[in-house]
Parts: structure tokens; sequence; C-alpha cells
């Protein structure tokens, strides 16, 4: 029995993937989301080639000042300029999501997976599971960033070592949810027929596993992906509001919520527009994987 018995493809790549996008298109709500989440993208990396003010440029002259043409999002109490920080900011903050998410994404499907597919280790594996879902992750968090950062700092640099830090903190602490949903599409999958012929077909457990397994899963995976770059970018503002995440010289979205909370009299555009951005942000992407989860969905493609 050869491969091409087992999985014969119903219909090519091409005519899929043109049935996906017509499915996440017919999503109002993804199509906005995706909209909203290319222009932030843009707008953070792009935006600083157009509005080229420095956002560490000091101007006490122009200190809490209102949005104006000069400075669209108004000044801090240093006379930094809002527009360049919340710019600078976002693409901290979503480098940290999107890391942080390939990071716990990494380990989540390897942990589904494993156990999913080899009972033996199942149990081990859930277990591990299971304690990482009853520590307290915010008390863990701090602690091991209280621990680790001086030694980070001074091995990478105060900007470098804190982002390693962040980012390892929020990864391997954010994997559990994706390894228990891989997990239960994995023990649905492996009891399919073609599974099952694969494996009387002399196929190698890692070529079941890189070849049927993963490919019947990765819908699941597509929405871990997108749920956990929203769950990063709220986990880095919020140890940044704590005080724990980066400098006050390398501004991130939390960061200026942070630095912002004290003047919300005096300039509350402080924390309008960096909330402003972690809200369309953490919104946008989460709209994409339910668009990305209902065009996976078999029963929909078969429409």
């Amino acid at each position: 029995m050869t491969d091409a018995t087992i999985a014969a493809p119903a219909v090519s790549p091409d005519v899929e993937k043109r049935g996906l996008w017509r499915q996440f298109r017919a999503h109002p709500g993804g199509v906005a989301g995706l909209a909203v989440f290319l222009f932030i993208v843009v707008a953070v990396y792009a935006g600083p080639l157009i509005h080229t003010v420095e956002p560490n440029k000091i101007d006490i002259r122009a200190k809490n000042q209102g949005p104006s043409l000069a400075h669209p999002f108004g000044t801090d109490n240093l006379g930094h300029d809002m527009l360049a920080q919340v710019l600078a900011g976002g693409q901290i903050s979503l480098a940290v999501g999107m890391t942080a998410m390939l990071l716990a994404l990494l380990l989540g499907t390897l942990v589904g997976v494993l156990s999913g597919y080899f009972r033996r280790i199942d149990g081990l594996l859930m277990r591990l599971t299971d304690l990482f879902l009853a520590l307290p992750l915010l008390p863990l968090l701090l602690v091991i960033i209280m621990l680790f950062r001086d030694t980070l700092r001074a091995a990478f640099g105060p900007e470098t070592g804190i982002f390693i830090l962040i980012v390892f903190v929020i990864g391997i602490t954010s994997w559990m949810h994706t390894a228990r949903i891989v997990r239960g599409d994995v023990l649905a999958v492996k009891s399919q027929e073609f599974i099952l012929a694969a494996k009387s077909s002399g196929m190698r457990e890692h070529r079941v596993v890189l070849k049927h397994i993963l490919p019947n899963v990765m819908s699941s995976i597509m929405v871990s992906a997108t749920l956990g770059i929203a769950s990063a970018i709220i986990t880095e503002s919020a140890l940044s509001f704590l005080g724990l995440g980066f400098p006050s010289d390398f501004p991130t979205w939390g960061r200026l919520l942070y630095d912002g909370a004290n003047f919300l009299q005096i300039t509350p555009s402080r924390v309008l527009w960096p909330g402003l951005a972690i809200s369309l942000t953490v919104l946008s992407v989460n709209f994409i994987g339910d668009a990305i989860r209902d065009a996976l969905d078999p029963r929909t493609l078969k429409r």
C-alpha cells in the first residue's frame, strides 16, 4: 500500500487555499480585524519614517501639551512626543507578542502532539501541564523577573536582556492551553482510518506525525497563535504597568500607561493612545482568530 492510496487529496492545494480565503472573507469581523491589525503593524513600523521626531527627545518647553499639529498625540511631562513614543512602543510590544507567541506555540504543540500520540508519556506530560496551570502565574512572573533581571541586563544590555527575559517568562507560562487543545485534536485524528492505514503500510512514527497528524491539527494551532499574540501583549503590558518591564527610556505601550497614570488629570491623552493601541490590537487579533477557526472548520469547507 502506498502513501498515494492512503490519503489522496480531494481537491488541489490551490483550490483549497481559495476556499479558505473565501470563507475568511465571509467573516466580517475577521476582515475588519485583519485590516485594523495590518494598519497598526504598518503604522508602527512605517510611521517613524513619516513622523521623524525622536521618541526620547526631551523638550521641556513643550511639556504636558495637548494634541497639536506639531505633536498630534500631545506630549508628556518631559516634552516627549507621544505619537513618536506610541509608534516606538508598538514595535516593542508587537515584537514581544510575536516572539513569545512563537515560543509558547512551539512548546504547546510539542507537548500536545507527544501527549496525544504516545500514550505511554501522556500521563506525565498532562500532569506537567496541570502543574503549570495550577501555578499562580503573575506572582511567578514577578519572582522570575526579580531574580534574573539584573543578570540578563548585565549580560546582554538593559534593552536586549529585559526583552529576552520578558519573552521567556511569557512563553514558558502560556503554552498549557495550546498543549491541551492540540492533544485533544491529536487523540481524535489518530483514531481515523487513514492514520491506521499509514501505520499498516510501515510508515515510521515521525513521518505519520509530520505528514498526517500535524496538518490535521493545524487549524487549532493557528487559532492558538492568534490568541497567543493577544495574551502576550496583555501580559507584557501588565508587567510594564507594574514597573517590572522595560526601562523608562525604552517605551512600550504598557510602560506608557504606567508612566502616564500619575498625570491622568493633567494630560489624559497620555494613557488614551497607548490604551487604545493595546485594545485595538488585542480585539483585532481575536477577531482574526475567530475567522480563521471558522474558515478551517471542515463543516464550512464542504459547503
